[in-house]
């Protein structure tokens, strides 16, 4: 496909990104620790790091690492909500050539066990609190070092020591384990600061990251993404939000986890890459506790997902920041309802920008003009050097205006899945095009829309129904805080659609909801079942999970139960 859309780029934003073929993500880390020596790299509980102490520590843990027998292509997983230790062991491993194994805090022992078993890595570094899951999972894994570390660890020693009482005795969030031979990440930067360091010779073919994806569809797969990868997103970012930022005075809020490829590239790398200091939020469920930091700082950008935009839209108290800072907010993970959108712009006078990408691009595929005044619903525009391709069924390009699955091609596209050729094969066309499993279309001006995944499309007496239409219609109602649709047998139709409701007015029934849509959809588009709940199954960035909502799925869910009951 022609790339029409850089037709509509905004002013400043050039068509293709260049790279040096020399320069690592480690490079980036090192020269913005040197540019930017003096000012705040990360904030977290009232505490804050320099990007100079930041380089000091990343090249203690560096060091303690090659002294431990680890080095470039060794696997090193990080599994810890947003704290300070987190960049510090990023940037640390990879100094010391490693590779990054990103796990959620949040997985069972089974999900671990999968993923450490499956990525090789030799060591990994834990918080406290998800110990008790690594316990479990070892006797199946390569794992020889275990770091361990607190939540207060790195809040200074009498700030620290509080927060880890606090967590630990009242808050009972730590539970009993027993790690034999762990030691603590404080003890390893210790260590690490006596020994010698010689740093390690990379090239943008080696890798950075094991990103693991796909967990919700079947077994967990991880996305090779070497640091050509994700240096080419950072430029591409960067040279998206250059036109209105500025070089080390922009504060974000880095409330999605850093171990999701969205605010790790987002956040952790492009904003490092400009001297910005990222405000951690170690919980973004905490809805005032996340308000509440925001007040203490000057915010200027915000990344998130729609259902983190809609909570802080619904508490009182955020209406109540200042906002005066706030120069662009970004919108991924999942589709951005209009109705949040207007929400936004009318309580924050900004605009909230729609953004799209994958695990697989590193991740950013399209951005919005990040000063657009209107929202349309589009994902934006393909960032530079990227190729977009809607094609059909066959692998063939469908002409521009019509539906089809999203292809992409750029250099910050995965080479592959890890050890899994066979998964490779069937996303990876031979012209170099990755399939996003994505249906959506490019318009006139070369904006890119998402219809929806193409496995969540509900089949109506033969017509296509996608949920994010239905879902959107749905969430103009006032009284719904949040919805999720999906496909449900019908002896008439094939399917239905069957909306499930968090409610904003106590007093919403299925009638009126279903009468609204009425006033929105096509017939065939209309919810026929409604069913109201207290909250829905989401994954860890708060993104609702449809197909747990699917009748198949709750059936599973209950069978499991009664058989876990009965034993």
């Amino acid at each position: 496909m022609e790339r029409i859309w850089q037709k509509s780029y905004p002013p400043g934003v050039p068509t293709d990104i260049q790279l040096d073929g020399v320069s690592t993500m480690v490079t980036v880390v090192r020269d913005s620790c040197r540019q930017y020596a003096g000012k705040t790299s990360y904030i977290s509980m009232g505490k804050s790091i320099s990007y100079a102490e930041l380089d000091a520590l990343t090249r203690d843990f560096a060091a303690w690492l090659h002294a431990n027998g680890l080095g470039k292509g060794d696997r090193i997983a990080l599994m810890m909500p947003n704290l300070l230790q987190y960049p510090v062991c990023l940037f640390g491993a990879w100094r010391a050539g490693c590779v990054v194994v990103n796990c959620n805090p949040l997985y069972t022992a089974h999900e671990l066990e999968h993923q450490l078993a499956d990525s090789g890595a030799r060591a990994i570094v834990v918080a406290d609190n998800f110990a008790a899951t690594l316990q479990q999972a070892l006797p199946k894994t390569a794992i020889e070092r275990v770091l361990v570390t607190s939540i207060g660890e790195l809040l200074g020693p009498l700030k620290g020591r509080l927060v880890d009482l606090v967590v630990k005795r009242v808050k009972r969030m730590v539970p009993a384990w027993s790690i034999p031979g762990a030691q603590r990440l404080g003890q390893a930067l210790r260590a690490g600061r006596a020994l010698p360091f010689t740093e390690v010779e990379l090239n943008q073919n080696d890798l950075a990251c094991l990103q693991y994806t796909g967990g919700t569809t079947g077994v967990a797969k991880a996305a090779m993404l070497s640091h050509g990868n994700l240096m080419a997103n950072v430029s591409q970012a960067h040279a998206w939000v250059r036109p209105l930022v500025r070089d080390g005075e922009e504060l974000i809020v880095t409330a999605l986890p850093l171990y999701h490829i969205f605010a790790l590239t987002a956040n952790c790398l492009t904003f490092m890459k400009i001297g910005a200091s990222n405000l951690l939020i170690v919980n973004p469920r905490d809805i005032p506790g996340l308000i509440k930091e925001m007040s203490k700082a000057p915010v200027s950008a915000f990344t998130g997902v729609n259902t983190l935009f809609n909570a802080l839209l619904n508490h009182p108290d955020f209406a109540k920041l200042d906002f005066s800072r706030l120069r662009l907010t970004l919108g991924g993970g999942m589709a951005v309802q209009r109705s949040v959108a207007d929400r936004w712009r009318a309580v924050t006078g900004r605009s909230l920008a729609q953004a799209y990408g994958l695990t697989e691009t590193s991740p950013a595929v399209t951005i919005n003009p990040l000063d657009v005044k209107e929202f349309t619903g589009s994902i934006g525009l393909p960032v530079p050097s990227t190729d977009i391709s809607i094609r059909d069924d066959e692998g063939r390009e469908l002409p521009i205006g019509e539906r089809g699955e999203i292809c992409v091609r750029g250099p910050q596209v995965t080479r592959g899945y890890w050890k899994r050729p066979d998964e490779t094969a069937l996303v990876l066309h031979a012209d170099g095009f990755l399939r996003t499993g994505d249906i959506g279309y490019v318009d006139e001006a070369g904006y890119v829309f998402l219809v929806d995944r193409k496995k969540d499309m509900i089949l109506v007496s033969g017509f296509n129904v996608y949920p994010n239409e239905v879902e959107d219609a749905a969430a103009l109602h006032p009284g719904v805080r949040e919805v999720a649709a999906v496909g449900v047998p019908d002896e008439r139709s094939g399917e239905a659609v069957k909306l499930y409701v968090i409610r904003k007015d106590p007093n919403l029934d299925a009638e009126t909801l279903i009468a609204h849509c009425r006033t929105q959809l096509t017939g065939y588009k209309v919810p026929r079942y409604v069913e109201f709940r207290e909250d829905l199954p989401r994954t860890n960035v708060g993104k609702i999970l449809r197909r747990e909502l699917k009748p198949e799925a709750q059936a599973q869910a209950k069978a499991k139960a009664k058989a876990s009951a009965q034993a």
